[in-house]
């Protein structure tokens, strides 16, 4: 398993030799400390964190400049654990970049989705309307809300509310091209966010 953190910054395209056009997703991997080690005797599992993003030390508490410095690096904005890894292969202080991959392998993104604020039931569960006509008294409502001797709405009913800005990960998506130089990813596809947006790229769970 490997994994590294970074930040959506668009979407192109590619044209193979062939001359297929292929969307691409440009991801700014790295560079990236490793701030601490998680072993088994001391944490229960083994896991490296690492941060992603420089952040101004006037803008961190104390906890995070002391923590930042047991690794010789500053504050960091992004900051995730990684699992299921070899911990003999890194060190604390250790930076990485985006030649952890090669072209051609198959990664797992996770992002936070676009906000879309408080929708209704047909933007936010893909609804039916009801007759537009002036007769009708249903247009855009969320309709029944079933039996009123429970005196309450069931769990999990399809109702207007927040919609959104959810953890959301794409699986099996494969890398185009590493640009060493530049520390950026082309992932085939789309992935969840705005631009400017952080991003972690792991290794794929199910290739």
């Amino acid at each position: 398993m490997k994994g590294i953190l970074g930040k959506k910054l668009g979407m192109t395209q590619v044209f193979t030799p062939e001359g297929l056009v292929i969307p691409v997703t440009v991801i700014q991997a790295g560079p990236c400390v490793v701030l601490q080690k998680k072993d088994a005797e001391n944490d229960g599992y083994e896991s490296i964190q690492i941060g992603f993003d420089d952040k101004k030390e006037k803008n961190a508490i104390k906890p995070e400049l002391g923590h930042a410095k047991k690794a010789g690096a500053t504050p960091k904005r992004y900051i995730k654990e990684i699992r299921g890894i070899q911990l003999a292969d890194y060190e604390v202080g250790q930076e990485l970049k985006a030649d952890l991959f090669a072209e051609g392998d198959f990664v797992d993104v996770t992002g936070t989705s676009k906000g879309k604020g408080f929708q209704g039931n047909i933007k936010r569960h893909n609804q039916s309307r009801g007759p537009m006509a002036h007769g009708s008294r249903y247009h855009r409502g969320p309709g029944s809300m079933g039996s009123i001797q429970a005196n309450r709405v069931p769990k999990g009913k399809n109702l207007p509310g927040h919609m959104g800005h959810e953890t959301v990960t794409l699986q099996n998506l494969q890398i185009v091209r590493v640009d060493t130089d530049r520390n950026v990813l082309l992932v085939k596809g789309s992935i969840p966010g705005p631009k400017n947006s952080y991003v972690s790229v792991k290794s794929a769970v199910k290739k």
